[in-house]
């Protein structure tokens, strides 16, 4: 009882971790468009970058989950990838050409999906079957809060420190990340967790429901592009760089109220019900994007994103735990991850390459349209996507 219960500190403990993480990259990540900007780049430069930097991650994230299901030792790799995306976050204050920054977001991805699956299965064997909704929906909880701190910081040092300063005050938050997982975090590979019920013998099979849902997801991230299309399409219609870390934290306010309450929700209704919800916010929002019927417009459409967000991420994280067995959770989010990430390819490309020779609006109508047809591909189906496991 002892060691179970050491381990489901992982959960609160996972939870500080991501806090300051994201605290550190949100306050990179909403004032990048506008450093590009000075820097001479624009929409197609922001999508080959994205979708490049989103290409690694997913690599990474697949041999990561293959990993963890052959060694047991997840926590190595979850250090690994939050010490170098802390690392090199701050040496966007150095940069002078775009290439510089891909090669900043390449590393950085590259460090976040080395660490993803093995975090989410650390924290799926870090509490019992009944409860990975709530664990996954706290845990995006507490990244959305850091998303919270991250732009309010950056829109108050702004105007004192400037774009690059922002980049060297990262480091702060990034730091006590880093300490965070080193020191508290417990592996879970070689123990005997609620959620870990044996080790693994041969390649397990995962079920068809699980590769449905994985259909689903592809569909809708062809027309998921990059957060940062948003600010510059916010921009486009008259929303100031400056405001750019508001708009991060409006959508988070949201995303972070609504994240554990859909988390817990999901342990007890219709997983797929909630996942068709958050499309469909997402395809109102871009729809509402494309039309750009006024700046108070945009300002709403923002803070009604980050309830797509609430109800996607923390619940498809579950589904995924709860739909394979325990001997090839970290192969489930590997693929799981490496699909997203591929998609996201090439959507930022196709996003910015649509928004360069048709104008901005078209690139928010197909991301609409692809979002609603996910939606009625998991609203549709005739058995749950998230099959509970006995």
């Amino acid at each position: 009882m002892s060691e179970q219960r050491d381990l489901k500190q992982n959960v609160k403990v996972f939870g500080v971790t991501s806090f300051f993480n994201d605290t550190a990259t949100e306050m990179a990540y909403w004032v990048l468009p506008a450093f590009l900007t000075s820097i001479g780049a624009g929409p197609a430069t922001l999508g080959v970058i994205e979708g490049i930097a989103e290409s690694v991650s997913a690599a990474a994230k697949l041999w990561s989950g293959l990993l963890v299901d052959k060694s047991r030792q997840r926590k190595p790799l979850v250090i690994a990838g939050y010490v170098v995306a802390n690392a090199v976050k701050p040496l966007l204050a150095l940069v002078t050409a775009w290439w510089q920054v891909l090669g900043i977001r390449f590393a950085d991805r590259l460090a976040k999906g080395v660490r993803g699956a093995p975090r989410d299965v650390m924290l799926s064997e870090s509490v019992a079957k009944e409860n990975v909704g709530s664990a996954f929906g706290l845990l995006q909880a507490m990244d959305s809060a850091g998303a919270i701190a991250g732009p309010l910081l950056a829109l108050l040092l702004i105007n004192h420190i400037g774009l690059r300063g922002v980049f060297w005050a990262a480091a702060i938050p990034g730091a006590i990340s880093i300490v965070a997982v080193v020191l508290f975090a417990r592996e879970t590979g070689s123990a005997k967790s609620p959620g870990l019920q044996k080790q693994p013998t041969a390649r397990a099979p995962l079920p068809a429901m699980f590769y449905y849902l994985i259909a689903a997801v592809t569909i809708f991230s062809i027309g998921n592009s990059s957060d940062m299309f948003l600010v510059l399409r916010a921009q486009d219609i008259g929303v100031g760089a400056a405001f750019a870390p508001l708009l991060g934290l409006v959508f988070n306010m949201t995303y972070t109220a609504f994240s554990w309450p859909a988390g817990k929700l999901s342990d007890s209704v219709s997983k797929k019900t909630l996942v068709a919800a958050g499309y469909i916010v997402f395809a109102i929002v871009y729809f509402v994007f494309a039309l750009a019927p006024s700046k108070p417009a945009v300002w709403v459409a923002f803070a009604f994103y980050g309830l797509y967000y609430a109800l996607t991420n923390p619940v498809l994280r579950a589904m995924v735990s709860q739909a394979a067995p325990p001997e090839a959770r970290g192969r489930a989010f590997g693929v799981f991850y490496f699909v997203t990430s591929v998609t996201a390819l090439l959507a930022s490309v196709i996003t910015g390459e649509l928004w360069k020779h048709f104008g901005p609006a078209i690139p928010f109508y197909v991301s609409a349209a692809t979002a609603a047809a996910a939606a009625l591909m998991v609203i549709t189906s005739r058995r749950t996507l998230a099959r509970e496991r006995a």
